[in-house]
């Protein structure tokens, strides 16, 4: 694999983190997460104007064809700002769905929209009890004589309360655990019957939880077969997990650079801390922590296109593990290094690691991913 950067990327990268810089620092996301959407609809425009959402999209689609590694640059760059825009919700995760299931008259219709920023969007899929287990669909699709009726209520729907539309699982075959049974629908989130509940996650994100009670669709709202959609939704989920692993990298950068920083100016004793051998060691160890999962994160970037389930699941399972545990190390020796002002509103070392818990449990935990490496032999075959 090259893992080189072309001079496009490099200059999507420069991009990014120079918008980032101007237009969300920490006392601009302060403000940012108290505007009614919980992020800034205007950087959200600033998104779309240099294409930033249209960027994983097919040309034929109205996107930029842009590829993973193109994705990533965009979520490091997020995750050292903590960006609170739905960047994963609308455009990795949901964009995902709708190249993955969509038809071409669907993709036509929502593509342009979502890259003019004109349209979000949130996958809502969770439920009760399901934990990380994407076949396991209690919300139920049945077909009557005014058309599809949807039912159920769906858990921590990233973005969901702020979302102009949401792609619904629900089961329309099957019991609740069969992997044949389950389809995608495309519904207003403003329809009747769509009951959202929105609350602010730890990280300062938002969440929903939402109620579908008799909620009727007709059969142009339907993404890709009926009863066919798992296989959809675990490429979609695995691409996103392997971007969530891209920010997490992105805000332990950040969250090392910040700390280093702190302590060449914390003194004590009269000399800054910074010059103890015993801190510089574990400033050291973090940034250790932090090549591992860059590195865990790229290879599953690159495998997250293969069309082979059991070698895409492996390498994303095993990014996530590698990027969870490093998230823990470097946000709790983080806090460490800070002292008691880690943990306080005022220290973005605090937010940072938020950010990080977050990260580690979103998408499958590391306890989650682990298992399922396990089940599957191995990154390495014996």
């Amino acid at each position: 694999m090259d893992f080189d950067l072309t001079d496009e990327q490099r200059m999507l990268q420069d991009g990014v983190q120079r918008l980032l810089a101007e237009r969300c620092s920490f006392e601009q996301r302060l403000a940012h997460r108290a505007e009614p959407h919980g992020y800034s609809r205007a950087l959200w425009s600033r998104y779309a104007e240099m294409g930033l959402l249209g960027l994983p999209f097919a040309e034929a689609d109205g996107g930029l064809g842009g590829g993973a590694v193109d994705t990533l640059l965009v979520m490091q760059a997020l995750g050292r700002a903590l960006a609170l825009e739905p960047y994963l919700a609308t455009v990795v995760l949901s964009g995902g769905l709708l190249r993955e299931a969509g038809s071409a008259k669907q993709r036509a219709a929502l593509v342009p929209a979502i890259a003019s920023g004109e349209l979000t969007l949130a996958f809502a899929h969770a439920e009760a009890g399901s934990r990380h287990d994407l076949a396991e669909v209690a919300t139920t699709a049945r077909c009557e004589a005014s058309g599809i009726v949807l039912d159920g209520e769906k858990r921590y729907v990233l973005a969901g309360d702020s979302a102009d539309r949401l792609i619904v699982s629900a089961r329309s075959a099957g019991a609740r655990r069969d992997r044949d049974g389950i389809s995608l629908f495309l519904v207003d989130a403003k329809a009747d019957g769509v009951t959202r509940r929105g609350y602010r996650t730890q990280d300062h994100a938002r969440a929903a939880d939402i109620r579908f009670d008799r909620v009727r669709i007709g059969p142009h709202q339907v993404l890709g077969a009926p009863g066919a959609a798992l296989p959809a939704i675990e490429r979609a989920v695995d691409a996103a997990t392997a971007a969530l692993c891209a920010e997490a990298v992105g805000v332990m950068e950040r969250l090392h650079e910040i700390t280093v920083e702190y302590l060449k100016l914390r003194k004590q004793f009269g000399v800054a801390i910074g010059s103890f051998q015993a801190l510089q060691h574990r400033a050291v160890d973090m940034l250790v922590e932090i090549e591992q999962a860059r590195s865990m994160a790229l290879y599953a970037t690159m495998r997250c296109a293969d069309r082979d389930a059991g070698e895409r699941e492996r390498a994303v399972s095993a990014a996530k593990v590698q990027v969870g545990r490093s998230a823990r190390f470097v946000g709790q020796e983080a806090i460490q290094l800070h002292g008691g002002i880690g943990m306080t509103e005022e220290c973005q070392a605090g937010h940072y690691f938020r950010r990080l818990t977050m990260t580690e449990i979103q998408l499958g935990d590391t306890a989650h991913h682990l298992r399922r490496l396990a089940r599957s032999g191995g990154l390495i075959d014996a």
